[in-house]
């Protein structure tokens, strides 16, 4: 089953080309990497799915709804952490994801709490970048949802917490779902992935099964990224 269509997806910015004739296709039980440099039109394609633009030409549908409170519903996107405010502990944040999403998992919520080290009462201003990114991550995976967005979710912490965050992101994977993942950080999440797209000066320049890009390049997905965007 599809969950994610997007047929010939334009997007400009008055005269600027973000993305340009996007086809992406996005089945249901797989983790699936758009992957691209800053600046290629990973944030872009994001936003359209959240809601946040609208493309200029072409047709995006989630699980068969097209963009809007349906589709809205099903997809659940990892937010930048300062969203969250410094007086907030972490059940705070708990409360309020409870009480805006009707799909939120509090006992998955307690579960990836303590995989991750973190306790309700910890203060949002006394947590590190990462683990912030953890606590971001496990609101996000708690949602018992159709389509997972995570928009660079190991950008900027240390390979203990990566570790961990794809370690939660395996542990939360429901084969129902599907899950999105932005990175340039090939290298880390290349194990986790079951297809990539490569996103270049907004268009698809490359698509495939992890294990057929591999065989067939003779190269792992990190060496065959350096040689496309090199």
């Amino acid at each position: 089953m599809v969950i994610l269509k997007a047929d010939k997806i334009s997007k400009k910015y008055f005269t600027k080309p973000a993305l340009t004739d996007v086809d992406i296709s996005l089945e249901q039980g797989k983790i699936i990497g758009l992957l691209g440099p800053n600046g290629s039109g990973k944030t872009t394609f994001l936003k359209l799915i959240t809601g946040m633009v609208r493309p200029s030409a072409g047709n995006l549908t989630v699980n068969g709804f097209e963009i809007g409170y349906k589709s809205k519903e099903l997809v659940a996107f990892l937010p930048d952490s300062e969203f969250l405010y410094d007086w907030m502990t972490i059940k705070d944040a708990r409360d309020v994801y409870a009480n805006f999403f009707r799909d939120f998992n509090a006992r998955r919520f307690t579960e990836l709490l303590e995989f991750m080290k973190l306790t309700e009462d910890m203060r949002v201003k006394s947590l590190s970048k990462g683990m912030k990114e953890k606590l971001v991550l496990a609101l996000t995976l708690a949602r018992d949802a159709k389509l997972f967005v995570l928009d660079e979710p190991l950008n900027g912490v240390d390979p203990v917490a990566r570790e961990l965050i794809l370690g939660a992101i395996i542990r939360c994977f429901n084969p129902e779902s599907t899950v999105l993942v932005t990175s340039h950080l090939i290298n880390e999440i290349e194990s986790i992935l079951d297809e990539a797209y490569f996103l270049k000066e907004g268009r698809i320049v490359l698509h495939g099964g992890v294990d057929n890009l591999r065989s067939e390049n003779h190269k792992s997905l990190d060496e065959l990224y350096r040689e496309v965007f090199a």
